[in-house]
């Protein structure tokens, strides 16, 4: 199992020489990352005090902690943890060495009892999961001629522990069974078991810090990969450890450890100054918002440069066993949510870093994993049209910014829009990654990528051919929006019965042999089956909404003004506005099931949907659109975020829960993922919009297109997903595949026919068009296709009624 989600910090060096990622939650490390973003060593590392006598404090389970940054200008922290019941506090200030992959931590211990301190025995107590796995791990006791060290390795991942001052009592043992907490804390003696090793499964490893009057010390952990390496020879990552801890800690001149993270930190953002909220749009005199920039740049790989992972978290970590990667994946369309963030920050190589990252993880048909690990193995591999369009855009707003430096992103674009025709216009999975069908959010970024890959197309790469293709499919989807994401019907307020609605569902390919292409696409009348609900929650589709539809605002698409964009304002305020301590905060959809349960369990296969603070800053940028004053927004989440500057996935949004572990408060963050690195680009985006009196993701090639009156499209686009059964006569039915054909089609129950060749596409669309007029209504179009490269039929017909 791993360990809680909602994080104090998290942190690393701004330097490629230290590939180490840290963690920090409930008064101890938690998850450490090497030598990726998206891989955990360890479970956790903690520290443990006795007198020998009347008391054995665990550092999670005995003290009262507070955690704060050391300096506002990088993520080094503060971690102070005052004991319950006995006088004495133990402070921790906890980096990485910006020269190796080793975390440092300088304990210092306070009291006004020097006689407790005397009789203080301190012990570390370290819980490898090398390679991100809980078993097959082996801990040894290391001699070498500085002292002793502990050791672990899986495979060829390796570790190693130890203090400035040396280490005493050393013991390896099995977690629950033999371990250095079970014989300390369990058994509340000093210790008695010193085994040297405890080989291949669930270990822990414990040491005595061998402080003798001393009241500070500095721990290291060192990692590495090390085929050849033996625990009782120096491996590099006990070299590392040594030395580390052989420099000051926390010296001006020369610089200690301390100081070099730091300036580290604080020279790469003077390098880039970028953009300055304009003053007073904060509330926290841009603390949030600084905060926030650090965190995205601290979730970037530094191995495969631009990769940004989700979240330094596994939701509900204690409840989930080693197969579990939570959040430490990139997810494209969060990773391109950071990027434009960042972007919006001032920031210019990061983005184009993101954009090349993905490039290069793009699959052959265009499109992209549901999410993946960063060499580029997926994790899951659904479907979503959204992630496709993201790199589009953000490749739009780099060349806008001109920050593409010499990168040409024509095969990315054109290929990514390619795939949103062909795995379009449903989409297996929208955003919240549960349903299939027609989203209004991902049918937001699909237009709106289209449409930038329709400008870049035109006005970079001089091809006016693509770009018009890509206009006409924009426009197609475009012209779909009220019919396929409207209700008329709605009941969910009183009073307004015309909104958009979350999804409208239909079968597509992936889900199985009963899927139906002819499904009616009626939102008045169709059925959603929500995730994560007993049952499998079937409810009308009229009545179940979320704010996905801001996005077109957001993006262009429709007008801040537009009359059902309001309404549906007004349902979502009504029935997904959580009224929290500190400010109003957005639930997913209603009846969601992804969450902390009632009584504070886990999530898992089945929750409550609990308040995301994303969505209030989602909420806020319609405020700017609208032309209001946002800044209250930006209140609520800066209240949100709270004295540690982190913004959770979810907040608990019932009556405070004391006594499950840990304690759930209303308007604190639930068990999921903190920080959510999403939340955090949310805010900075929002803070640039307030700023700017725009929304920053405004795309003005978009809105002039649709925002200005213009003619509804004439194309009906059919393919084997949308085998649409009618359509009014005088539209075109445009087959858009992804192979060469030839279609035979008739208007007269094959008494005479016709065949039509697929024009050839820059984006590997291969269609034809089938144009129709007004006095065919009435008749029926029936059609087949003859495969060219393999020379086949088809084997069945498939048919068109004309209506009027």
């Amino acid at each position: 199992m791993w360990t809680r989600a909602d994080k104090d910090a998290v942190g690393t060096a701004y330097s490629s020489a230290s590939q180490i990622w840290f963690t920090v939650v409930g008064g101890i490390v938690t998850e450490i990352y090497f030598p990726d973003v998206d891989t955990p060593q360890i479970r956790d590392f903690q520290l443990m005090f006795t007198d020998g006598v009347s008391f054995f404090h665990d550092a999670q389970r005995d003290f009262t902690h507070t955690c704060e940054p050391i300096d506002a200008r990088a993520p080094a922290y503060r971690l102070t943890s005052t004991a319950i019941g006995q006088p004495y506090t133990v402070i921790q200030d906890i980096i990485a060495s910006a020269d190796s992959s080793c975390l440092l931590v300088r304990t210092r211990l306070v009291s006004d009892h020097p006689d407790l301190l005397g009789r203080l025995k301190v012990y570390a107590l370290l819980a490898p999961h090398l390679q991100g796995q809980g078993g097959d791990n082996s801990g040894y006791v290391a001699v070498t001629t500085d002292g002793k060290k502990l050791v672990a390795r899986h495979a060829d991942y390796w570790l190693a522990l130890n203090a400035s001052c040396g280490l005493g009592h050393t013991s390896c043992g099995f977690v629950g069974v033999n371990d250095g907490w079970t014989d300390i804390i369990g058994n509340r003696r000093l210790p008695i078991w010193d085994y040297n090793c405890a080989q291949n499964g669930n270990i822990a490893l414990m040491a005595e810090i061998a402080r003798g009057s001393d009241t500070e010390f500095v721990l290291g952990l060192g990692f590495c990969q090390n085929r050849e390496g033996m625990s009782s020879q120096p491996n590099p990552a006990m070299v590392m450890v040594r030395e580390a801890l052989s420099y000051p800690f926390d010296q001006e001149s020369p610089p200690g450890q301390l100081q070099a993270y730091i300036s580290d930190w604080v020279a790469a953002r003077a390098a880039t100054p970028g953009f300055q909220p304009v003053p007073k749009t904060t509330g926290d005199n841009d603390r949030l918002f600084n905060m926030s920039h650090n965190i995205l740049i601290a979730h970037e790989d530094k191995n495969s440069l631009g990769a940004l992972v989700a979240s330094l978290s596994i939701p509900w970590g204690y409840n989930n066993q080693d197969g579990n990667s939570g959040y430490h994946l990139v997810w494209p369309r969060d990773m391109c949510q950071s990027a434009t963030a960042l972007l919006a920050a001032g920031e210019k190589d990061l983005p184009l870093r993101a954009l090349m990252f993905l490039a290069t993880n793009q699959s052959p048909d265009g499109g992209f994993h549901q999410n993946f690990f960063i060499n580029g193995v997926p994790y899951w591999d659904g479907t979503q049209l959204d992630e496709i369009s993201y790199p589009i855009i953000l490749a739009y707003h780099l060349s806008r910014e001109g920050a593409l430096q010499n990168y040409n992103p024509k095969r990315l674009v054109l290929a990514a829009a390619g795939a949103l025709i062909a795995k379009g216009p449903m989409t297996q999975e929208e955003r919240w990654e549960e349903n299939e069908g027609y989203s209004p959010s991902t049918l937001a970024s699909n237009i709106a990528g289209l449409i930038c890959a329709a400008d870049l197309a035109e006005h970079s790469w001089g091809d006016p051919v693509t770009a018009q293709f890509l206009r006409e499919h924009a426009d197609f989807l475009e012209s779909h929006l009220e019919t396929w994401c409207v209700t008329t019907a709605g009941s969910l307020v009183a009073g307004i019965n015309e909104y958009y609605i979350r999804i409208l569902p239909t079968q597509v390919k992936s889900v199985g042999s009963n899927r139906n292409p002819s499904l009616p696409e009626d939102p008045n009348t169709a059925t959603v089956y929500l995730k994560n609900i007993p049952q499998g929650g079937a409810f009308p589709a009229r009545d179940v909404v979320d704010g996905g539809f801001q996005e077109l605002v957001r993006l262009g698409i429709r007008s801040a003004d537009d009359p059902i964009i309001k309404n549906t304002i007004n349902v979502i305020d009504a029935v997904l506005k959580d009224d929290l301590p500190n400010g109003p905060c957005y639930r997913r959809y209603n009846h969601d099931g992804y969450g902390q349960g009632n009584r504070g369990e886990a999530f898992g296969p089945q929750g409550v949907g609990r308040p995301w603070p994303l969505l209030t800053g989602e909420r806020a940028h319609y405020e700017v659109a609208a032309g209001r004053d946002a800044k209250p927004y930006l209140r609520y989440l800066e209240a949100f975020a709270g004295a540690r500057g982190l913004l959770a996935e979810q907040l608990w949004n019932a009556p405070d829960l004391l006594d499950v572990q840990p304690p759930l408060i209303k308007g604190g963050p639930t068990g999921s993922a903190m920080p959510l690195a999403w939340a955090h680009a949310e805010y900075i985006k929002l803070v640039r919009s307030v700023s700017d009196g725009q929304v920053f993701d405004r795309l003005d090639v978009v809105a002039e297109r649709y925002q200005k009156p213009h003619p509804k499209s004439l194309l009906e686009v059919w393919n084997f997903d949308r085998q649409f059964l009618s359509m009014a006569a005088g539209k075109t039915a445009r087959i858009p595949l992804t192979a060469p054909f030839r279609l035979r089609w008739t208007n007269d129950g094959w008494n005479t026919w016709q065949d039509i060749t697929t024009t050839t596409t820059a984006v590997g669309i291969y269609y034809v068009d089938l144009p129709t007029q007004a006095a065919q209504a009435g008749s029926s179009l029936t059609f087949t296709f003859f495969w060219l490269s393999s020379q086949t039929w088809q084997g069945s017909n498939f048919s068109i009624n004309l209506h009027p």
